[in-house]
């Protein structure tokens, strides 16, 4: 996954990911490349609900390689506890488990094997910058 994805870079003062007792904890990620967000906007106003699911995918393998990035690769992490993906959006705009479905398929394509993390998909009114989506992501650590 980190392959192709950039170590996110934390956007503020807080660590992108940190590890503790066997896990590991993302910040928040929102779907950028090369430092810049794809996307802008809220889910049923200019942003529909394809892109947003798009966009959660992206956020997910952000979340993913920050994640990789703290334990020194991609054979350290074996399996994702849970997602949890906040989406700004009209009050509305319902779907919001359809967009988080985009964090979820990319989670169970990392991991093949795995069974799929608990999720919450949360609407906001604003996320940082003006993402349409943020996901966090709890991950469990492979004994060495």
């Amino acid at each position: 996954m980190s392959d192709r994805v950039e170590t996110p870079v934390a956007a503020g003062d807080y660590a992108i990911a940190r590890v503790a007792g066997g896990l590991v904890y993302t910040a928040g990620m929102t779907p950028r490349v090369d430092g810049t967000l794809t996307l802008t906007g809220r889910v049923g106003e200019s942003v529909t609900e394809e892109q947003a699911r798009a966009q959660a995918g992206i956020a997910a393998e952000r979340a993913v390689a920050a994640a990789e990035s703290v334990v020194g690769g991609s054979e350290r992490l074996l399996d994702a506890l849970s997602l949890t993906v906040y989406i700004a959006a009209d009050a509305s705009f319902t779907r919001l488990s359809q967009v988080a479905d985009g964090a979820s398929e990319v989670i169970a394509a990392r991991f093949v094997s795995a069974p799929l993390p608990v999720r919450a998909a949360v609407g906001v009114a604003s996320l940082p910058g003006g993402a349409t989506v943020e996901v966090q992501l709890v991950a469990r650590l492979a004994d060495r």
